[in-house]
């Protein structure tokens, strides 16, 4: 049964299901697009979030604004209490509206609810607002180690207790 976060806007958060998968794919490619490449370990996940994501112990959230998908934020389970925040993105015509910190804020509490002791992510320097995002999330800069996508050069992480 699908589990809503209470929000104190017009915005609901909800877990995926795959009648928001085109929307899924939508929302990551654009960002990715405008800043990057679709790297192979994109398209694995954008292209099959059933199968890459969630059948692996994973979840994905999705923002709904008056029932229209405008952000979404992945879980990648890494097991051992171990998972990584991904695929975040809110839709251009939405940003500044607190979304990124609505969907960061659900999806800890969703690492949490599954029993994590730590959540990280990789991301770019070149993209300030989510490192911002992010810090404000609790999230703290450690070494980076080699990563599956070129793009990214910075590793951050959360300790839940």
């Amino acid at each position: 049964m699908a589990q809503h976060y209470n929000t104190p806007s017009a915005i609901q958060i909800v877990d995926f299901n795959l009648f928001y998968a085109q929307a899924f794919y939508d929302l990551n490619h654009e960002w990715i697009s405008k800043y990057f490449v679709m790297e192979e370990a994109d398209t694995k996940s954008l292209t099959d979030p059933q199968g890459y994501i969630i059948s692996k112990g994973g979840h994905i959230l999705m923002a709904l604004f008056n029932g229209e998908p405008v952000g979404t934020c992945a879980l990648l389970n890494d097991g051992e209490g171990v998972f990584e925040l991904a695929k975040m993105a809110v839709a251009p015509k939405m940003q500044g509206m607190k979304i990124g910190r609505m969907l960061g804020d659900a999806a800890i509490e969703r690492a949490r609810l599954a029993g994590a002791n730590k959540v990280y992510l990789v991301s770019n320097r070149r993209l300030q607002t989510a490192l911002n995002l992010y810090e404000r999330l609790g999230f703290v800069e450690v070494p980076m180690p080699p990563s599956i996508y070129e793009r990214a050069d910075i590793m951050m992480e959360l300790e839940l207790k």
